[in-house]
């Protein structure tokens, strides 16, 4: 059996008898064989012999020391050992030399560095035989419990000074274990130092010897282990290290920072590191701010900046500033990104805000982000670049829209597939939004990137196809990028869209199966999106193969057969075939079969010869009109309009009669490189009409016939309009000449409809132009029909009352404005032709076929006509996104074709118009001076024509209204030019749009235009500025506010009303409120610059004294009738606040030396303070709130103001002197209120109730101080 180990008392107790000096030796036991026991009591015997008392004592208190490396045991909790070890040494017979004893068993013990790291770390709980443990789960390392102890304190600080140097050349052998940083962390926050001097003294002497690394460690364990007694002594011996070592910058400064330093030493401190300012490395630099600008207070960062070197860095940083360039660099788009990336949602508003403003300024351009994606890993910012394209896309300012469109592009072409898809759900979903601008503009990127990266967006196409879902919403413009978009990825590459051809087929299929009409020009658009696709040129010069071809005849064919018994399908099909032309990318056997199959069409269904008579039953007798070949009548073609409008059963519509043009006209001049001989002779063939006679009898004709005639005017206007826009290009003289006599003919038959409508409006208006199909121009093309509906029923009751007044009057006229929808859209080419010359005044110019003249000449008419387009063309192109979003307007309707081109390219197309419309400008004002000079200066004489001066004066009107907004750079020639115009105004609104150009030339001219007065705000401000920039840099600025408020003031007020101050020029009585606000925010900034004053100091008191002798002529000057109180009250509190915060320290100090000083200072004071308090009673009479906003903050100032004077008597044993008394409401003339002499009539007629009144009194009006003389009291 094994023995029972012996308590732990006993053998201490023996132990202790031992070391006591016994002389009784222990027997020798056998030496055979022995337990385990016997060895472990050897061994522990051994180790007591060899440690003496410290292995002992320590056993005794509850700590075993480990043995080859092992970590040291406790049985106790740290707080019981070191109590029980305290009472050992205490009550040992050779105390105190047991202390030494121990102390010697210690160093002995930590001499091998095994046992001294395991002294180091912390001790391990030891177990019980049960498994438990007396001690906490956590005890400190054991010679952390032994610096806990006084007894032994100075000897364990002493021993690990002492070991430090051992290890500080092998600290990284030591497996890890940073040996000299753990023998650091042993000093810190304990409980109590006894000799924190000797201390300190070991500290910074091991400092001086030891590496940089140690260094730091000592060092910035400085504040945790002194107290604050040493931390001056300490902070001037770190002071001295700092400027001999700067690699110990950081850390000197950190211990610093968390060091209690008295104000001077830390002043002295401060003045070092900013010395050793130039010379800190770059990577310390943030710190050595850090550390200036959290040690420097209020009161001394005026001295910093003073003590900066004159003339350094900072003028030539400040001279450099404006040199730098304001386009951004890659660097600031990546901080803005990070910012975003980094912070909350709040505070990324920041980041998306001044993001918005750099776009919209153009400062952040598409190259560079190109260059910021190009040049820089993004990958990581892709949640903050999506989240901002997104707020950009959906943004109102058209401005910063495209911007937000380049960071989804550079997002794709960038990025892995996982950000692709990302960015495409995002686009997609920006479609299924519904708004328009975001809309188109995400329709726009997904097209680009399918034409720039098919196969990437092949593998999205999925996604793209849903948006298929949600047509319902979109316009034919975005429908038809739509299909674009899904035809280019399901036919361009045909070997990767195969998963979506078949989807592609079977919804155009059904779309152009529908029988209703909207889905039907749904399928329409897209089958011939898909046409264009399937039919595309190749890159190489091989012909397109015969299956491709076969595909896109049968389902050209499909498209045809069925828009067959739907005109308004089949016109659409035409004009969305012509735009495919237009775009040249069908391959030139698809675009030869479509030119010749409409060709022949069109010469059948709508062409006839031109005979002697014109058989068949019609409505109306036919006439054939407009024929500007009239030698070449016998033999020509002519259009066959009326008998196709007539006819009950129509094979062949009218309404196609334009568009099948336009195809035509497209086909061949692609097919002819723009020649249209084959095709010229429509140009000048005339029309089958009836006769326009007919219109002076519209009483007479039936429904059916009045709407015929509608129908004819209709379809022969557009008919004229697209023939101009096909020939109009056109460069031969003959051809020109024929395309103004068109022009002539639109005008007239425009004035005719317009007759014909106001009189009699139809219910149904035949249409030639495809823009109905426009699915948001509904509410514009009932509005005429809704009219008509109403004419024609309440016809009968008011047609004798008509046919009266159409005997009086002539039959009016309406504007063709709302019926812009059922006319052909004019091109862009058109306006080519106001490069004519505008036609003498009284050509002969009186009927619709005018002869031919040598020259082509614009008539008013023409010129009115076309500048109308011109001025629409540009509000719909130039004019900013939130101005067109106008809810319920219908503005898109009519502009399919300006639709293709780029608000860009319309501006560049205009401007080459500029010299035309410039000479038709001067042909008008040439016109009206001619007319002021022969009818004696009377516009509307009797040598005026009346048609032609109304014609004139709407094209002078539009003239200036077109080029106010194209003409964008303007110089002062062209205010000059257009200021020459003033004198010839022919009516309200054009004299309106020229000062509208006036003001548009002179904002784009910039604020240092030599023709722009200063008037307004931006007088007062620089005015205002200059008065500053003077008492800025004039020697003394509390003198020179005491000579303008002095002596200008008085000069102006004695002088005459317009005059001007003889020493100030600029000082008038306009000015005057100006000059005010100028001096009393210089004298409240001079004041602020007085230095904070001590007893020594009379200089400081006698600069105050002039600051209130100042202020108080300020005060005086209020009552001047130019000058609005509110502007007193603000900088008379702002002065007031600066006094209590400024002054009254200096009064304190000051007061007992320069009594009277103070006395006379404080007196001109209280006078300030009296008018103040007067005119918070004149603001509540006014009851104005920008006075009474004021009011408060004044009254509290006030009131501190009492307080903080009676504060200084306290301070000086004088607050005898000090006493108080009722101020009365008074306005600024000194008049009592009527409200205070009525309470005061009160008190006299209730003497019982008047303690009471006065207390209320007291209470509710503002008190001052009064002040005896002091020489008697100090």
């Amino acid at each position: 059996m094994m023995r029972r180990k012996r308590p732990s008392g006993g053998k201490t107790e023996g132990s202790a008898s031992v070391e006591a000096g016994s002389n009784k030796t222990k027997k020798s036991r056998p030496t055979g064989s022995r337990s385990r026991g016997e060895v472990q009591e050897d061994d522990e015997q051994v180790q007591e012999e060899s440690g003496g008392p410290f292995v002992v004592m320590l056993r005794a208190a509850g700590v075993t020391l480990g043995q080859a490396g092992t970590a040291n045991q406790i049985a106790v909790d740290q707080v019981v050992f070191q109590k029980r070890l305290q009472q050992k040494l205490l009550r040992s017979p050779r105390y105190p030399g047991i202390l030494q004893d121990f102390n010697a068993g210690m160093e002995g013990h930590m001499e091998d560095p095994e046992r001294f790291r395991s002294c180091l770390l912390p001790c391990v709980p030891r177990l019980t035989d049960g498994g438990s443990s007396a001690a906490s789960s956590f005890q400190e390392s054991l010679l952390r419990m032994l610096l806990g102890m006084d007894l032994l304190q100075n000897s364990v600080i002493n021993m690990l000074v002492e070991k430090v140097p051992e290890f500080m050349l092998s600290s990284g052998d030591d497996g890890g274990l940073n040996v000299p940083r753990v023998i650091i962390n042993q000093l810190k926050w304990l409980d109590r130092v006894l000799d924190s001097k000797e201390l300190a003294t070991k500290l910074m002497e091991l400092v001086s010897v030891a590496p940089v690394e140690v260094q730091r460690d000592v060092i910035t364990s400085l504040p945790e282990i002194l107290d604050d007694s040493q931390h001056n002594d300490v902070a001037r011996e770190l002071k001295a290290l700092l400027l001999e070592k700067t690699q110990l910058t950081v850390a000197i400064l950190d211990a610093l920072s968390s060091l209690n330093l008295s104000s001077a030493l830390l002043a002295e401190v401060r003045g070092v590191v900013t010395a050793t300012l130039t010379a800190v490395q770059l990577d310390d630099l943030p710190v050595v701010v850090k550390f200036i600008l959290h040690s420097v207070s209020a009161s001394d960062a005026y001295e910093v900046s003073v003590r900066s070197p004159a003339g350094g860095p900072e003028g030539s940083f400040l001279c450099f500033l404006p040199t730098l360039p304001s386009v951004l660099q890659v660097i600031d788009v990546l901080l803005l990104l990070i910012l975003h990336a980094t912070n909350a949602n709040h505070s990324r508003r920041g980041a998306e805000r001044l993001l918005r403003l750099k776009a919209r300024a153009g400062l952040i351009t598409e190259e560079l982000l190109q260059r910021t994606f190009k040049g820089y890993v993004m990958r990581g910012f892709f949640p903050s670049i999506r989240a901002l394209a997104q707020s950009l896309l959906r943004s109102p300012d058209t401005a910063v829209v495209p911007f937000g469109g380049h960071m989804y592009r550079l997002s794709f072409i960038t990025f892995d597939s996982y950000c692709q898809q990302e960015v495409v759900g995002s686009l997609v979903a920006h479609v299924c939004s519904g708004v328009g601008g975001e809309v188109d503009v995400a329709l726009e990127l997904l097209c680009g990137l399918g034409a720039e990266h098919p196969s990437e967006m092949v593998l999205y196409a999925v996604f793209v196809k849903g948006i298929l879902d949600y047509m319902d919403h979109l316009t034919p413009r975005q429908i038809r990028r739509l299909f674009q978009v899904l035809s280019r990825l399901a036919f361009g590459a045909p070997s990767l869209g195969c998963s979506i051809q078949d989807d592609m087929h079977i919804v155009i299929r059904k779309q152009l199966s529908s029988t209703v009409p909207k889905y039907k020009r749904i399928g329409i658009m897209g089958a011939v999106m898909v046409v264009g696709s399937m039919g595309a040129e190749g890159s190489q010069s091989a012909a397109l193969p015969q299956e491709t071809y076969r595909q896109v005849s049968l389902l050209q064919n499909l498209v045809t057969a069925c828009s067959v018994g739907c005109p308004e399908a089949a016109a659409l099909c035409y004009d969305e075939l012509a735009n495919l032309v237009l775009s040249n990318i069908l391959d030139p056997t698809v675009q030869e079969w479509i030119g010749k199959s409409v060709l022949e069409d069109f010469q059948d269904d709508f062409v006839v010869d031109l005979g002697p008579q014109i058989t068949g039953s019609l409505p109306l007798p036919a006439c054939v009109l407009f024929n500007l070949d009239e030698e070449e009548s016998e033999g020509g073609i002519a259009v066959n309009l009326l008998p196709l409008l007539a006819r009950e059963v129509q094979q062949v519509s009218a309404v196609c009669l334009s568009p099948f043009f336009r195809l035509l006209r497209v086909c061949e001049e692609r097919q002819h490189q723009g020649d249209l001989e084959e095709i010229d002779a429509l140009l000048g063939c005339p029309l089958i009409l009836t006769d326009l006679a007919v219109l002076d009898k519209l009483e007479t004709l039936t429904k059916a016939e009045r709407e015929l005639m509608c129908s004819l005017l209709f379809t022969a206007i557009n008919w004229f309009r697209e023939v101009v826009n096909g020939f109009c290009r056109l460069k031969e003289t003959e051809m020109k000449m024929k395309v103004m006599n068109r022009l002539q003919n639109i005008t007239a038959l425009q004035t005719l409809l317009e007759t014909t409508l106001a009189g009699w409006p139809p219910t149904c208006i035949t249409m030639g132009s495809t823009q109905r199909c426009e699915t948001n121009s509904l509410s514009s093309t009932q509005e005429p029909a809704e009219k008509a509906e109403k004419a024609e029923k309440g016809k009968k009751e008011e047609k004798a009352e008509k046919g009266k007044k159409g005997e009086k009057e002539g039959r009016p006229s309406v504007s063709l404005g709302g019926y812009r929808p059922f006319f052909r859209e004019l091109d862009m080419e058109v306006l080519s032709v106001l490069q004519c010359g505008l036609l003498p005044r009284k050509a002969p110019n009186t009927e619709l076929n005018t002869k031919e003249r040598e020259e082509v000449l614009l008539g008013p008419a023409e010129l009115l006509f076309l500048l109308e387009d011109l001025q629409a063309k540009l509000e719909f192109s130039l004019t900013a996104a939130p101005a067109k979003r106008v809810p319920f307007a219908k503005k898109s309707v009519g502009f399919s074709h300006l639709h293709q081109r780029s608000s860009k390219e319309v501006a560049s197309y205009c401007i080459q118009l500029l010299p035309s419309l410039c000479s038709h400008l001067e042909g008008c004002h040439n016109h009206f001076q001619t007319v002021l000079s022969e009818n004696g200066g009377v516009v509307d004489g009797p040598a005026t024509d009346p048609l032609e001066h109304q014609l004139l004066s709407s094209a002078y009107q539009l003239l200036l209204q077109a080029r106010l907004t194209t003409l964008e750079q303007l110089v002062r020639h062209g205010f000059d030019y257009l200021l020459n115009l003033r004198s010839i105004v022919p009516t309200l609104g054009a004299a309106l749009g020229l000062c509208q150009l006036l003001a548009t030339v002179t904002s784009r001219a910039g604020p240092a235009a030599a023709y722009r007065e200063q008037t307004g705000n931006r007088s007062t401000d620089t005015q205002r500025h200059a008065g500053m920039i003077y008492l800025e840099h004039v020697d003394d600025v509390l003198t020179a506010v005491e000579e303008i408020a002095g002596e200008g003031v008085a000069e102006l007020v004695n002088a005459a009303k317009d005059a001007s101050s003889e020493t100030w020029p600029t000082l008038t009585r306009q000015t005057f409120l100006v000059f005010y606000k100028g001096m009393l925010w210089e004298l409240e900034k001079a004041v602020k610059r007085i230095p904070a004053g001590k007893m020594s100091d009379s200089f400081e008191l006698l600069t105050w004294n002039l600051a209130v002798r100042d202020f108080h002529i300020l005060v005086n000057l209020v009552k001047v009738p130019t000058l609005t109180s509110d502007v007193f009250l603000q900088f008379g509190r702002l002065f007031l606040d600066a006094f209590l915060r400024l002054g009254m320290p200096l009064l304190d100090y000051s007061f007992k030396k320069h009594k009277e000083d103070v006395q006379s200072l404080l007196k001109t004071f209280q006078l300030s303070t009296r008018q103040l308090h007067h005119m918070c009673g004149h603001s509540k009479i006014r009851q104005d709130t920008s006075l009474t906003n004021h009011v408060p903050a004044l009254k509290k100032s006030l009131e501190v103001f009492i307080y903080r004077v009676k504060a200084m008597l306290t301070l000086n044993n004088c607050q005898e002197a000090f006493w108080t008394g009722n101020l009365k409401n008074r306005d600024l003339k000194g008049e009592e209120i009527l409200s205070q002499q009525a309470r005061d009539s009160e008190e006299e007629q209730e003497e019982e109730e008047q303690l009471e009144e006065q207390d209320e009194e007291q209470a509710e009006d503002e008190v001052l101080p009064m002040f005896e003389s002091l020489s008697s009291r100090v």
